[in-house]
């Protein structure tokens, strides 16, 4: 297959025509030919096909075949050529997500986010977003949002995608029927779709439950523990974290201790504040959380505490941001060491915790080890990354790892995400390597959609 980066022009000729410089009809073996199927998306059309003479890789698309195939834009992007008979222009690549309501904002508060992105592929693919009701599936094509020059949006109807990149940003959305139905339809059509969903905290436990390499890294965890199972796990744990499947944000969690001599202990947050309350008996204690939760605990999963390294007095665990590479391997995107607030129950920035680089932190706890426990834990996010992949049923491109590092330097995975927020990359330190992650997304749907040149495959 013959594959290379052209720039696309438009001229106002009626007829379906496409002229190909001398350079780039020859790289895709089509000197001397008269006709050609021009391909984008699912959609095809033949054209007659011309060469013109003038450097470099160009092409030029009459008004009536651009009208007819919906290329969207002019503008550098990808030209394949598999057997002389066709040429497919692309990927086309569409974020899907959630709609706001302003034409300045249509992705609400992911607006930012989805424009970083679609600037910084507009280059080498026509990137756009869309929403669920964007699409139409009895003429297959999308009512997509693209960046105009200036960096506004702009609609364009195109065909439906190359690759989806999903960040659908509702769980409970996701659930639904229609969101399922939409997700099955892409798979059915081929078109590669991920990630697939969010996970609750008890689906990567139960994915990993045979993998053995995984398993050295995970604390042992229960979903929907019985009270006995609770007291057990809190006498052979000293103390454990009690968590919903489905929360996020550090939202309804526990942490739940054990003094042999003063009893039981629970930290949660309330009202923006950290509580702490003791507890002479176990029974007690899961009363006050029944109270709180009646028949909501049957969505909970407890699982066994880690002393993790501290910073004055306060724990430390790790955020790390993987992807899928233009190669297809997960790497480590970028890293954010989260502080916890204290007497907080969790780490995360909007309980009292604070974020800074992995280096700062470990320097700080390990000394001159430092880099050796880092490389170590990359190493091991990376195999732990493979681990999910290889157990999941479905494409995944993205994962975010709540790891922890134990005072012996061991390494824990606590959660996994599959679609992580972006919080880490706000840290100044951690800007280039928020770029980093953009390109890698770019990369990988790249890869899904077969658009690479052979020196990148």
């Amino acid at each position: 297959m013959s594959l290379t980066l052209c720039n696309v022009h438009f001229t106002q000729q009626p007829e379906r025509i496409v002229w190909l410089s001398s350079p780039l009809a020859k790289l895709l073996k089509l000197s001397g030919r008269k006709s050609v199927n021009v391909k984008l998306g699912r959609d095809t059309v033949p054209a007659t096909v011309r060469t013109i003479k003038r450097k470099g890789n160009h092409v030029y698309m009459s008004a009536g075949l651009r009208r007819s195939v919906r290329v969207p834009k002019s503008g550098n992007v990808f030209v394949s050529a598999d057997d002389g008979n066709e040429i497919q222009l692309g990927p086309l690549i569409g974020v899907l997500t959630d709609g706001g309501r302003s034409q300045v904002a249509p992705f609400g508060d992911r607006t930012g986010f989805v424009r970083e992105l679609l600037r910084l592929g507009q280059k080498r693919a026509y990137f756009f977003a869309f929403t669920p009701r964007d699409i139409n599936w009895q003429q297959e094509t999308v009512n997509a949002w693209f960046l105009d020059g200036g960096g506004g949006w702009v609609r364009r109807v195109v065909p439906l995608p190359d690759v989806v990149y999903n960040r659908l940003t509702s769980r409970r959305a996701e659930t639904t029927m229609p969101i399922t139905s939409l997700r099955e339809r892409f798979l059915r059509k081929r078109i590669p779709f991920f990630n697939w969903s969010f996970f609750n905290k008890s689906d990567v436990y139960k994915l990993l439950d045979n993998d053995v390499e995984a398993l050295r890294h995970l604390p042992e965890s229960v979903n929907n523990p019985t009270p006995e199972r609770i007291r057990e796990l809190l006498e052979k744990h000293q103390f454990l974290y009690y968590k919903p499947t489905a929360g996020s944000l550090g939202i309804g969690i526990y942490r739940l201790t054990y003094h042999p001599r003063r009893g039981y202990f629970v930290r949660y947050r309330r009202n923006g504040g950290n509580v702490l309350l003791r507890f002479s008996n176990f029974a007690s204690l899961m009363k006050m959380l029944r109270a709180r939760h009646g028949s909501g605990l049957s969505s909970y999963v407890v699982q066994q505490g880690i002393r993790l390294v501290e910073i004055d007095s306060c724990p430390i665990d790790f955020r790390f941001h993987m992807h899928k590479d233009g190669n297809n391997k997960w790497v480590v995107a970028g890293i954010g060491a989260k502080k916890a607030g204290r007497g907080s129950v969790t780490t995360h920035i909007k309980n009292g915790g604070s974020l800074m680089t992995p280096e700062q932190a470990l320097s700080r706890t390990f000394g001159d080890q430092a880099d050796t426990v880092l490389q170590k834990a990359k190493g091991i996010a990376v195999k732990l990354s493979e681990a999910i992949e290889r157990n999941y049923s479905h494409t995944l491109g993205e994962l975010g790892l709540d790891i922890g590092i134990d005072r012996d330097g061991e390494v824990w995975m606590f959660e996994a995400n599959a679609k992580p927020g972006r919080s880490i990359f706000k840290h100044p330190a951690l800007k280039e390597q928020g770029k980093a992650s953009l390109q890698y997304i770019l990369e990988h749907c790249l890869y899904l959609s077969k658009f690479r040149r052979r020196d990148e495959a």
